[in-house]
């Protein structure tokens, strides 16, 4: 499967270096998928070997494939924020460029990972002809206050909205070994989340993966974060 890649100019008043894997039929698929890459001010970027990865189930499993560099990163234009806002409002026009272009598509899938995670939770859930669904994978608890200039509430805050709402899928997924969050604190906060005052239909999964750290290096780790994704898609 061969992604096309191109320079989208977004109403946000920057130009997103964009790659798209179609799948063969893709005039009957009917699922996209929004991939989200670590930090920029570390490296983080769209070939980002944990993105392939997710890139690569999610074109076995014939979804549409979008993933982007953010602003500031590679050929996109702009410079990143420090509270993540920015790219959350990138992300959502972005959305909309790609549904305006596909309107057959009646599933979206947000997969974020480490501080991808916290933007895609700034992504309302969209419309009720559309299922949406979350993936959080390597969700930076931990280091949430400094990735985003101690705007920790707004992170928290939009979590707690998708949860609120019946509509939501939401998966988190992390390693019991992961660098920056330890396992105790992914426990405490997943506990807390399930016990988020009005949850009522929205699905929330948690997996926890065991020998894993927040770089999913190991062929282990990459196996069942795998296998974990192709269980939630399919």
């Amino acid at each position: 499967m061969v992604a096309l890649y191109d320079i989208v100019p977004l109403k946000t008043g920057v130009a997103l270096e964009v790659a798209t894997s179609r799948p063969e039929q893709e005039h009957r698929c009917t699922r996209v998928a929004f991939c989200l890459h670590p930090w920029s001010r570390l490296g983080g970027c769209m070939y980002d070997p944990t993105v392939q990865t997710i890139v690569k189930c999610l074109q076995d499993n014939d979804f549409f494939v979008v993933y982007y560099n953010s602003r500031g990163v590679g050929q996109s234009t702009g410079w990143p924020s420090f509270t993540g806002k920015t790219e959350g409002s990138d992300l959502e026009a972005l959305v909309q460029h790609f549904l305006e272009r596909h309107p057959q598509v009646k599933s979206v899938t947000f997969i974020g990972y480490s501080h991808g995670s916290l933007i895609v939770t700034l992504h309302p859930v969209l419309p009720p002809h559309i299922d949406t669904s979350y993936v959080l994978l390597s969700y930076p608890l931990g280091p949430r206050g400094l990735l985003t200039l101690f705007h920790t509430k707004v992170y928290s805050s939009a979590l707690t909205s998708l949860l609120r709402d019946d509509r939501t899928r939401l998966l988190i997924v992390h390693g019991d070994r992961d660098e920056f969050t330890s396992h105790s604190q992914y426990e405490t906060w997943t506990e807390s989340l399930k016990a988020t005052e009005g949850i009522t239909g929205a699905q929330l999964r948690v997996v926890t993966i065991t020998g894993a750290g927040h770089f999913w290096h190991t062929e282990t780790s990459r196996a069942a974060l795998k296998e974990t994704l192709n269980d939630w898609v399919s």
